[in-house]
């Protein structure tokens, strides 16, 4: 390996490695401020409140490896919660078909605005804006109210602890994982694994190159609308409700821990491992929120913000230096 191929390398891993120094330096402080902080069980407590935010944002790398942008996820969400509570409290339906249905429902919503984007040359912003409003106006045409859960499987899969030892997780927790390890074997050990980090690098080469753009472009956004689905499923769980207005702003979130996970903004260049570090510093900062007690809970936002900042503009000149 001679210089040149070491440098770019080491500067392809520096945001990873500013995100783990990151972590590490919060879960320092946390635990030399406040009592009960350093345990195995608080690291395991960001990952089971945030099991849905990880598998949303999951699909979310794959898009932004594209190059693409998907905000529609947030409003997939909180209308998977919708539907399954719809069907499973008003109608009697069981979970085991509800679950597969509403997976095929944001799989199915994420191909047709792949294939919209594709075949009409459209701005994903501009797409996935509109799903975005689709899915959110949906959800109100159902029921302008949050739907309790009560049905015994749903409460069990919320109610369930995993032991690992002294600590456990939740079903959900390993759901995530299971969703985690899948897209890894799919984006390192793929034909399309590859085709995605081809077309974030440059589109115009691919196609040159012979790779099906067109096809891989839609998949992502289908990957990226079933794992939106199941991170609705996953929030049903947690929440025991269906409501319109679950999931806010998720799909900032789920940019945010991609983008400070190391992910390029522009395509070609990121990690799942990125994206599971930046999920666990969003957790890891409203964790540290809840403990100091006295800040209002938008200072999560404000953080988030200026973490997102700085990593793109680290982004930034990363890129000016490979040129």
């Amino acid at each position: 390996m001679n210089a040149n191929t070491l440098l770019t390398r080491v500067r392809e891993q520096t945001p990873l490695l500013v995100t783990s120094v990151l972590l590490v330096s919060m879960f320092t402080v946390g635990s030399v401020q406040y009592d009960g902080f350093f345990s195995g069980q608080v690291l395991l407590n960001l990952l089971i409140d945030n099991a849905f935010l990880l598998v949303v944002a999951v699909g979310m790398t794959f898009v932004v490896l594209t190059g693409g942008i998907d905000l529609s996820v947030g409003a997939v969400v909180a209308l998977s919660t919708m539907v399954s509570a719809w069907l499973v409290e008003r109608h009697g339906w069981p979970p085991l078909l509800v679950v597969p249905l509403v997976l095929l429902m944001g799989t199915a919503g994420g191909w047709v605005m792949g294939w919209v984007i594709h075949v009409f040359e459209i701005q994903p912003f501009i797409v996935t804006l509109a799903g975005m409003f689709l899915a959110r106006g949906l959800c109100y045409t159902i029921s302008i109210e949050s739907i309790s859960i009560t049905d015994p499987t749903y409460t069990a899969m919320a109610q369930t602890r995993i032991p690992l030892g002294d600590l456990f997780v939740s079903p959900s927790v390993l759901i995530a994982l299971l969703v985690l390890a899948a897209g890894f074997v799919v984006l390192h050990y793929t034909r399309l694994g590859r085709n995605v980090y081809a077309l974030g690098g440059s589109e115009q080469s691919a196609l040159l190159m012979g790779l099906p753009v067109g096809r891989t472009k839609i998949t992502v956004y289908a990957v990226s609308g079933f794992c939106s689905a199941l991170g609705g499923v996953l929030l049903t769980f947690y929440m025991l409700s269906g409501y319109g207005l679950h999931a806010v702003g998720l799909e900032l979130d789920a940019i945010a821990a991609v983008v400070i996970g190391g992910t390029l903004l522009t395509g070609g260049s990121g990690y799942l491992l990125g994206t599971v570090l930046g999920v666990l510093v969003l957790g890891l900062i409203q964790t540290v929120i809840s403990f100091q007690g006295t800040l209002s809970s938008w200072w999560t936002r404000i953080v988030i913000g200026g973490l997102l900042f700085a990593f793109i503009v680290l982004q930034r000149l990363n890129t000016v230096r490979r040129r």
